[in-house]
């Protein structure tokens, strides 16, 4: 198996694009993820989207974006995989690139949601979690995460108020990262007084609803040196898997799938939580990122939200998270995320994130959770000197 590098990494903003289509989102991170990498056309493309089908009645994304970014003939294929897709499609570009099958790939995330009724996001995000035993008795995604948040809370005796650590850090991060939906920094009082969404889950503990695209372009190391260009190894890439309903796991605040993910991928790269600098969490609600870095070997169980309220994640903390304003902040346009965490991540590594940069930042890992903990996909990479 080969070594794999990311030589190339795009991205739009994010936001509401009432007049930017699918296709025209997707196509402007591959050519921008292209040009960083200093290449004309990869030999693949592995696109990762959730809800195309829904709310914009489309499939076959693979043929379309490659159609539209001008690269007709390459091979392309649709990844999905609920919250988790970005995170699977990079874990099959990479196994590609592995290979030897392929030797440049491109990856990219795509999700367009704005353009539909809250009512109709809500139906189509419900399709992560049990149609049968969860979504036929109405049980909305933001529900079976308040149900889990309601738990914790009372299995660890932790107030509410002490989760907005999170949210105050992704806003704070997210102010000087461009491409974020919400470059505007918030208060404990103003999480305090958010409006409930699904009780205990107030504004502030979920990420917006929102469209945007970012892409990725991998190739073995040997070919990236070739290049010239900053190399940027993954060193990780593996995924694990849990019920899809949330009442049949024996712990619902264990995530599983995310202790075998982090477990496999520390074995994979023969590293330690201790060795990681930096985190980019999958804070769709600020509870999964308390349960992500617990799981992760980052925290002890039921630690974690007291650990970002000392400042723990912060950018000059001792494992900064939701460096570029993470899913709350950033944004969280669900099939594109995992590649949006991927691209923050580079951009960390490289030493470009300007304001936000992690001083010393040399390794770091990003853990993409699909549905309620159901997937997820953990990736460690490396800036190689």
């Amino acid at each position: 198996m080969r070594d794999v590098a990311v030589i190339g990494i795009g991205q739009t903003a994010i936001g509401e694009h009432w007049d930017t289509s699918l296709r025209a989102l997707g196509a402007q991170a591959l050519r921008s993820a292209a040009g960083d990498a200093g290449i004309e056309m990869p030999e693949a493309l592995f696109v990762a989207n959730m809800l195309a089908p829904r709310l914009s009645n489309q499939t076959h994304l693979g043929t379309l974006l490659a159609d539209h970014a001008g690269w007709r003939g390459i091979e392309a294929s649709t990844v999905e995989a609920a919250c988790a897709s970005g995170g699977v499609a990079f874990q099959v570009a990479v196994r590609s690139v592995a290979s030897g099958m392929i030797d440049v790939a491109a990856v990219c995330g795509v999700e367009k949601m704005t353009d539909e009724t809250t009512s109709s996001i809500t139906t189509a995000l419900a399709t992560a979690s049990d149609a049968d035993y969860e979504g036929a008795h109405g049980a909305s995604f933001v529900a079976l995460n308040a149900l889990i948040m309601r738990r914790y809370m009372y299995e660890y005796k932790i107030p509410h108020p002490v989760f907005g650590s999170f949210s105050i850090n992704a806003h704070k991060n997210a102010v000087n990262n461009p491409n974020a939906m919400f470059r505007k920094a918030i208060t404990q009082a103003v999480y305090d007084r958010a409006p409930m969404i699904a009780d205990p889950i107030n504004l502030y503990d979920s990420s917006p609803i929102c469209d945007g695209a970012a892409a990725i372009i991998l190739c073995p190391v040997e070919m990236a040196r070739e290049l010239g260009k900053p190399i940027i190894q993954v060193l990780a890439s593996t995924s694990a898997t849990d019920t899809l309903a949330l009442a049949d796991r024996a712990d619902p605040l264990a995530l599983d799938a995310a202790v075998q993910s982090a477990k496999r991928a520390y074995d994979r790269s023969g590293l330690k939580p201790a060795n990681i600098d930096l985190f980019e969490v999958h804070d769709a609600f600020t509870v999964m990122a308390a349960l992500s870095l617990e799981a992760a070997g980052f925290a002890e169980r039921g630690t974690a939200p007291y650990r970002a309220q000392e400042g723990e994640y912060a950018l000059n903390g001792r494992l900064p998270i939701s460096t570029m304003g993470g899913l709350k902040g950033r944004g969280h346009p669900v099939g594109a995320t995992g590649v949006y965490e991927l691209a923050d991540l580079v951009t960390q590594l490289r030493g470009e994130a300007g304001a936000n940069q992690v001083a010393k930042a040399e390794i770091g890992m990003t853990q993409n959770i699909g549905g309620t903990g159901a997937t997820v996909v953990t990736h460690i990479l490396s800036r190689v000197a």
